[in-house]
C-alpha cells in the first residue's frame, strides 16, 4: 500500500509506469532494513540508519529528486514524509496514537519513489524493498494493582514463620521496568510482621494468642518506576493457640441459688484432644466440702431431733448436749463457733467434762450403741498416748476403766470389761480398728453397735470388723461409784490428786449412748447423710458406652466412655444440688482430673486437671413470729378444773422472708420446719403442790414431736412443721388448784429453726384469774399475724370533704350504741352457746372469759367516732348502689360461713 503522506509534488495518484526513458535512467537507493523506536503516545519514530534515499540521476532535476516513501505493511499506523526532495532525507512518523499495551513492535516494507523525468511526474522509479522494524516504547502510566481485594491467613501461636502468605500486585504497562513490581511495603506501623520484594509476608516475633487474637496490616506496592499503588490492600492474620489438650469452655465459679434444686456445672464445657485417636477417656469430678460443717452441708438440728427425724429409737442420751442451766457440764468445753449452729466441741488436750450421775446411762446391757462426729488428726511423737473421748472409769479408790472409747496410734479402740456378776470367764474386752479415716483430720460418722461379744464400727455408713479382739477377765464388783467423762479419762485413786488423763485432742460432736438397742443401717445412713452432692441430669439420654458411679456421700463421680462426644454430653449434665431450704453459704471446691489412653498405649494426652467453685449463695433469713392474744383471764373453776385451761389457744406461727432488695422487695411466707419451741415460766418456778404445766401424749401422736417438762417450763422438740407445732401448743395445758393464791402466772415462748440458727420473737403470755367485781380487758386480735401472708397493695386513699361536725357527732353516738346493744346480746348468746359445747366436748376452751360474770361494757365515743370517720372518709368514693351490693354479698358469706359479721376479737369490753 502506498502511504497517504506524499511529497507535495505528487499530489495525485502515480501514473502508470512510462516507457524507458532517457532521462531518468536509475532507480532510488536505501538502505536493506530499518530499526526505529518510537514513544507510545508520541509521533516521532527513532530510525536507525536515518531514512535517506538516494538516485544517481543527480543533480538532474526530477529524476535525481525523491518525491515520496511508500509503506506497506498491514494496518501499520505509520507514515513516511519527505524532508528534503534532493538531499532525499525523510521521516518516519505515527499516523495515529501508538499504545504499547497493545502492540508493543511494528515490522513493514518501505520503498522510495524519485520524481520521474519532469514536472509531471511521468517516467518514476522505485526502490528495493526495506524491512522496517519499530519498536514502541513504554511509559509509566498504570499503577501497580492488587490481585485480590483482602488476603486472609492464620498463624499457631509462638512459632516463627518464613513466609505467612505471599500478597501479589500487577501493572498494566508493557515494559519490564514498568509493568514488573520491584518492591512491596507494609503500611501499618508497629507490626510484629515484615514483606520482602517478592510479597512474603512473615511474622518478626513469637505470636501470643492470650496478647492478641488477630492481626489488620495494610499493604502497598510499586513498580519499577517507582509508581505506588492507588489502593493498599488489607491483610487478616489470625492467631490461633497452640492446641492444647484440655477442657475448653467451662466458667471457674458457678452460683447456686438455695431452692433451685440441680444445676448443671459445666453446660457447654468439651474436651480437645487435638485429633488424637483416642480409645477411652475416664472423668472423675470432685466436690470438696470438708470446710463445710461436719465435711459436707448437712442438717443442723440437736442430735435428739435428728435422731427423731431419721426414725432412730428413743431413750438415747447426749453427753455432748449444747450447754445450759441443765446441761451446764459443757460450760467450761471450747465450741467451734461459726459453723451454721452446728455443735462441735474443740479438744485441745487441756478439757474435759464430767457426766453428772443423773444423766450417766446405768445398765448398758448386752446390747447398746455409741455414736459420734469424729475429726481427728495424728497424734504428735513416736508414742503417743492414749486419747479418750469416752471413759467410764472409778471415781475413786482405784483407777479401773470400766468402758472406754479412745484412739492410740491411729486406732480406735473400744475398752469393755464386763462385771464379774455378769460373766466370770475370760472374754473379748478390747476391740482394735485401723483405718485411714481415723486420723485424716476428715469428719466422719462413728457408730459402733454392740451385741455382746460381737461389736461392729460404722464408719460414714460403710461396716469395718475389728482387725483385733484382746481377751480379759471381768470386773470384781466393788461399791465404788464411776465417774464418766468426755474428752480424757477420770483417774480418781493411785494417785495424790484426782485428776483427768488420756486427754483427746480434736473435734467431736453429737456424742450419744443408747443402751439396750442398737442402731439399723437405714438409721446410720439417714443421720450421715450430706444435703449436697453431685448429680446427673437425664440420665435415659446419655449414650450407651458411658459408665458413671458415685461415692455414698455423691462427692466424687466417675465418667468413664471410649468416645469423646459421650463424653462431653455426659459431662454436660454433671450438676450440684443442695436439698437444704437453707443451705450454708459459701464456696464448694471442684476438682476434675482426667486420664486419656490411646490405642495400644497407656496414657498418651496429658489433660490438665479443672479447678472450680461452686458458690452457694447465703438463703433469705426467714422471720419467724409468733402471734395470738398475750393475755389469758379465766374463772377460777376453769383453772382448778381437770383440764385448765389452754394458755396458747389462739397461738398462730407465721414465716416471713423478704425477697429482693430493700427498695424493690416485697414480703412473702415460707413454710419450713421448726425442731423446738420452749415455755420458760417467767418468774418463781411451778409449784407442784398446787399447779402444772403440761402437754398430753395424745396431742404429740401422728407428729415427729416429742416433749419434756419441769418445774421451770416445757420443751417441744423435734424437726416437725410450724402448723404441727401450732397444734401442739394449743393443747398446753396450765391448771392450778388453789386460784385463790394466784395473781398472774406469766410465760415465755420461743421457737427456733435450724438449732437456734433462726429463732422467734419471744412471745409473752400471762394467766390470771377473772373477778367478778373487776373490770376485764381483753387483748384486740386483729393484731394478730393472719395465718399465711401475702403481698399487700394498699390503694391510695382520697379524702373528700366530710358532712358538717355536729351531724356526724351525733349519727355516730347513735350508731356506735346501737351496734354495741347488739354486739352485747350476742355475746351473751354465743357464752351460752360456747359452754355448751365445752361439757359436751371437754377438751375445748370457752371463747370468753367472762362466765357467770355480770357483762360490762366500756366504750369511748370519740375512738369509735374516729373509727367511723375513717371509714366514711376512705369509702365515700363508692356509690350508694356499690355499698348495698358489697352488703348483700357480705351477708350471703356469713350465712354460708355461719360466723357473726364482726370479729370478736376487735372488741374491747
Amino acid at each position: 500500500l502506498l502511504s497517504n503522506s506524499f511529497s507535495p509534488l505528487l499530489s495525485s495518484p502515480l501514473p502508470s509506469p512510462p516507457l524507458p526513458s532517457s532521462v531518468n535512467k536509475h532507480k532510488p537507493w536505501i538502505e536493506t532494513s530499518y530499526h526505529g523506536v518510537i514513544t507510545e503516545n508520541m509521533d516521532t519514530v527513532l530510525l536507525d540508519p536515518p531514512l535517506v534515499a538516494l538516485d544517481k540521476d543527480a543533480p538532474v532535476p526530477y529524476a535525481g529528486e525523491i518525491c515520496a516513501f511508500k509503506i506497506y505493511g498491514q494496518d501499520a499506523p505509520f507514515e513516511a514524509v519527505v524532508l528534503n526532495h534532493t538531499s532525499g532525507e525523510g521521516v518516519l512518523r505515527a499516523s495515529s496514537p501508538v499504545d504499547c499495551e497493545s502492540q508493543k513492535e511494528y515490522t513493514f516494507i518501505i520503498q522510495a519513489y524519485d520524481c520521474g523525468a519532469g514536472p509531471s511526474g511521468n517516467d518514476w522509479k522505485k526502490s528495493h524493498k526495506a524491512v522496517v522494524h519499530i519498536q514502541v516504547d513504554d511509559v509509566n502510566e498504570f499503577s501497580p494493582v492488587f490481585r485480590e481485594p483482602l488476603y486472609k491467613a492464620s498463624v499457631t501461636e509462638g512459632k516463627i514463620y518464613d513466609s505467612i502468605l505471599q500478597v501479589e500486585a500487577w501493572d498494566q504497562d508493557c515494559s519490564p521496568q514498568y509493568s514488573q513490581i520491584c518492591n512491596y511495603e507494609i503500611v501499618t506501623t508497629g507490626t510484629p510482621f515484615a514483606i520482602d520484594r517478592n510479597g512474603n509476608i512473615r511474622n518478626t516475633e513469637r505470636l501470643s494468642y492470650d496478647k492478641q487474637q488477630s492481626y489488620k496490616i495494610m499493604v502497598t506496592a510499586f513498580d519499577c518506576g517507582q509508581k505506588r499503588a492507588k489502593e493498599d490492600v488489607a491483610v487478616h492474620i489470625d492467631v490461633k493457640p497452640v492446641c492444647k489438650p484440655g477442657w475448653q469452655g467451662w466458667n471457674k465459679r458457678v452460683d447456686y441459688e438455695p431452692g433451685t434444686g440441680s444445676k448443671q456445672l459445666f453446660p457447654k464445657m468439651h474436651l480437645e484432644t487435638c485429633d488424637g485417636p483416642l480409645s477411652g477417656v475416664r472423668v472423675m469430678v470432685e466436690l470438696q466440702t470438708s470446710h463445710i460443717g461436719k465435711g459436707c452441708d448437712r442438717e443442723t438440728y440437736s442430735e435428739k431431733s435428728l435422731q427423731k427425724l431419721c426414725g432412730a429409737a428413743s431413750g438415747s442420751t447426749d453427753l455432748l448436749p449444747a450447754p445450759s442451766l441443765s446441761t451446764n457440764w459443757t460450760l467450761s468445753l471450747l465450741t467451734d463457733s461459726g459453723r451454721d449452729s452446728d455443735l462441735i466441741y474443740r479438744f485441745d488436750g487441756h478439757q474435759a467434762a464430767n457426766v453428772p450421775d443423773h444423766v450417766v446411762p446405768q445398765n448398758l446391757t448386752d446390747q447398746f450403741t455409741i455414736a459420734t462426729w469424729m475429726k481427728h488428726g495424728p497424734s504428735p511423737g513416736l508414742r503417743a498416748e492414749k486419747e479418750t473421748l469416752l471413759c467410764n472409769s472409778d471415781k475413786t479408790e482405784m483407777n479401773r476403766h470400766h468402758y472406754s472409747l479412745y484412739v492410740h496410734n491411729c486406732r480406735l479402740v473400744l475398752l469393755l470389761r464386763r462385771d464379774f456378776t455378769q460373766v466370770d470367764t475370760f472374754r473379748p474386752a478390747e476391740f482394735h480398728w485401723k483405718l485411714e479415716q481415723i486420723c485424716d483430720k476428715e469428719w466422719h460418722y462413728y457408730v459402733i453397735n454392740v451385741e455382746f461379744p460381737a461389736v461392729t464400727l460404722f464408719v460414714d455408713g460403710v461396716t469395718y470388723e475389728p482387725y483385733l479382739v484382746t481377751d480379759d477377765w471381768p470386773i470384781h464388783t466393788s461399791k465404788i461409784d464411776t465417774q464418766l467423762t468426755v474428752g480424757a479419762c477420770w483417774q480418781g485413786g493411785e494417785v495424790a490428786t484426782p485428776r483427768f488423763t488420756q486427754y483427746f485432742h480434736g473435734s467431736l460432736s453429737g456424742l450419744t449412748i443408747r443402751p439396750g438397742r442398737i442402731e439399723t443401717q437405714k438409721v446410720i445412713s439417714c443421720l450421715q447423710a450430706c444435703k449436697e452432692g453431685l448429680d446427673i441430669n437425664s440420665l435415659e439420654s446419655l449414650a450407651k458406652d458411658i459408665k458413671f458411679h458415685f461415692n455414698p456421700a455423691q462427692s466424687v463421680l466417675v465418667v468413664e466412655g471410649e468416645d469423646v462426644d459421650s463424653i462431653n454430653t455426659a459431662m454436660t449434665k454433671v450438676s450440684y444440688i443442695n436439698s437444704r431450704q437453707f443451705p450454708t453459704p459459701g464456696l464448694r471446691r471442684l476438682h476434675i482430673t482426667t486420664t486419656v489412653q490411646c490405642f495400644g498405649e497407656d496414657t498418651c494426652l496429658l489433660i490438665p486437671d479443672i479447678k472450680a467453685v461452686v458458690m452457694v449463695l447465703p438463703p433469705s433469713e426467714p422471720r419467724i413470729t409468733i402471734a395470738g392474744s398475750n393475755r389469758l383471764v379465766r374463772p377460777a373453776g376453769d383453772l382448778r378444773g381437770p383440764l385448765g385451761v389452754a394458755p396458747f389457744k389462739e397461738l398462730h406461727i407465721t414465716s416471713t422472708v423478704m425477697k429482693g432488695d430493700s427498695f424493690g422487695g416485697c414480703v412473702m411466707e415460707v413454710m419450713h420446719n421448726l425442731d423446738y419451741c420452749d415455755i420458760l415460766v417467767i418468774g418463781e418456778e411451778l409449784n407442784p403442790e398446787r399447779e402444772s404445766l403440761e402437754i398430753h401424749h395424745s396431742a404429740l401422736l401422728g407428729k415427729h414431736l416429742d416433749a419434756t417438762n419441769s418445774t421451770s417450763g416445757i420443751s417441744i422438740y423435734g424437726v416437725d412443721s410450724m402448723a404441727h407445732y401450732e397444734q401442739a401448743l394449743r393443747q398446753v395445758r396450765y391448771r392450778n388448784w388453789q386460784p385463790a393464791t394466784l395473781t398472774d402466772r406469766k410465760f415465755r415462748l420461743t421457737c427456733s429453726e435450724l438449732n437456734g440458727r433462726y429463732t422467734s420473737n419471744e412471745f409473752n403470755m400471762e394467766v390470771s384469774v377473772l373477778h367478778h367485781s373487776e373490770h376485764v380487758e381483753h387483748v384486740n386480735h386483729m393484731a394478730a399475724q393472719p395465718q399465711y401472708m401475702r403481698p399487700v397493695h394498699h390503694p391510695l386513699m382520697i379524702h373528700r370533704a366530710a358532712p358538717p361536725a355536729a351531724t356526724v357527732v351525733i349519727v355516730v353516738c347513735i350508731a356506735a350504741l346501737v351496734v354495741i346493744v347488739v354486739i352485747g346480746v350476742y355475746r351473751i348468746h354465743a357464752t351460752h352457746q360456747e359452754g355448751t359445747r365445752e361439757d359436751e366436748e371437754e377438751v375445748r376452751e370457752p371463747e370468753v372469759d367472762w362466765e357467770n360474770s355480770a357483762l360490762t361494757i366500756t366504750v369511748n365515743p370519740m375512738e369509735v367516732m374516729q373509727q367511723v370517720g375513717e371509714m366514711i372518709g376512705a369509702e365515700s368514693d363508692n356509690t350508694d348502689e356499690d355499698e348495698e351490693e358489697e352488703e348483700e354479698e357480705e351477708v350471703k358469706e356469713r350465712e354460708q360461713k355461719g360466723t357473726p359479721e364482726w370479729d370478736s376479737s376487735s372488741i374491747t369490753y
